[in-house]
């Protein structure tokens, strides 16, 4: 299904097909809120990672894994899997609809993480001053932390000890995506194996629920509402940008990309019907200016190797 689509659209068409992605995953932080709140953080969970491998199994097809290598499959899996976890429950956990936004912005440090990983690991050229992009993607979490008050460590501390849990699974999903996203360069993985995570994923979520007992799951109109549309931004996110990179301009994709905090948060604030300070929309702003910072010293550097 997907082959055939590609094969008849050309490279500007693919470009604007892989954008729908960053619509679609700037959704994802609002909607898993919302069905964390109808369904519980790990039924509502559950329930949308089961729907979006099987929009995955559907769209991609059944995984070939002897593709890939054990090694491959195990560090991956463990990367993805933990990397999902810590998503969906940081975020069903958080204790209110502004820390969700804050929790979704901490999950966005992943560009820088993913830059920095393939400088360290994989040997990706780049200038001094990608030191200044990861400063300023971290000072900028601190403003968006910081409170009504901007920058402030001490405020950021005491923000991030009124719900550790959520602040930390936050770091955590940012690292985990990273280190998939730099083992998966590594190696040049060839086919397609995320149905596969995602069974997995949803594997782990319903053992949760069910050794949890945490009761039974609501099936009213707006909880299959919202979690099929989170299913789908999940799902129908990484169709299209599988699209985008197999035959569109990785370059413009790579830099929208890293505008994904700035829609995510608006898309947030509007379904959880939470009016965030311009305090956190200069913290996110400079988020999104120390991906790309951290992005064109390697694109410097790059060119100038060759």
């Amino acid at each position: 299904m997907l082959s055939r689509l590609q094969q008849n659209l050309t490279p500007k068409q693919a470009t604007a097909v892989g954008l729908l992605a960053v619509a679609f995953w700037s959704s994802v932080i609002g909607l898993i809120r919302t069905v964390s709140l109808h369904m519980g953080a790990v039924g509502g969970a559950a329930m949308m990672y089961s729907m979006a491998a099987v929009l995955i199994f559907i769209i991609f097809g059944r995984p070939n894994l002897s593709r890939f290598s054990k090694s491959y499959l195990f560090w991956a899996s463990l990367f993805f899997v933990g990397c999902e976890l810590c998503l969906s429950l940081s975020v069903g956990y958080a204790r209110n609809a502004r820390q969700t936004v804050e929790v979704g912005m901490v999950n966005y440090l992943w560009p820088t993480f993913t830059i920095i990983g393939a400088v360290l690991f994989n040997r990706q050229p780049a200038k001094w001053w990608i030191a200044l992009g990861f400063i300023l993607s971290f000072a900028g979490i601190a403003v968006v932390l910081g409170g009504e008050g901007g920058f402030s460590v001490s405020g950021m501390i005491a923000n991030i000890r009124t719900n550790p849990t959520s602040y930390i699974m936050a770091l955590s999903d940012a690292l985990f995506w990273a280190a998939y996203c730099t083992l998966t360069a590594r190696i040049k993985a060839q086919g397609n194996a995320v149905g596969f995570f995602f069974l997995l994923v949803s594997c782990i979520l319903w053992a949760k629920y069910f050794s949890d007992g945490t009761g039974s799951l609501n099936f009213d109109t707006a909880s299959l509402f919202y979690t099929t549309a989170a299913a789908s931004c999940l799902g129908l996110g990484y169709a299209v940008w599988n699209i985008g990179i197999s035959r569109g301009n990785m370059t413009v994709l790579a830099g929208a990309s890293y505008f994904i905090p700035i829609f995510s948060a608006c898309i947030s604030s509007f379904l959880l019907q939470t009016p965030l300070p311009v305090e956190f929309w200069q913290g996110a702003a400079m988020v999104c200016l120390g991906s790309s910072v951290c992005w064109l010293a390697t694109r410097t550097a790059e060119r100038k190797r060759y």
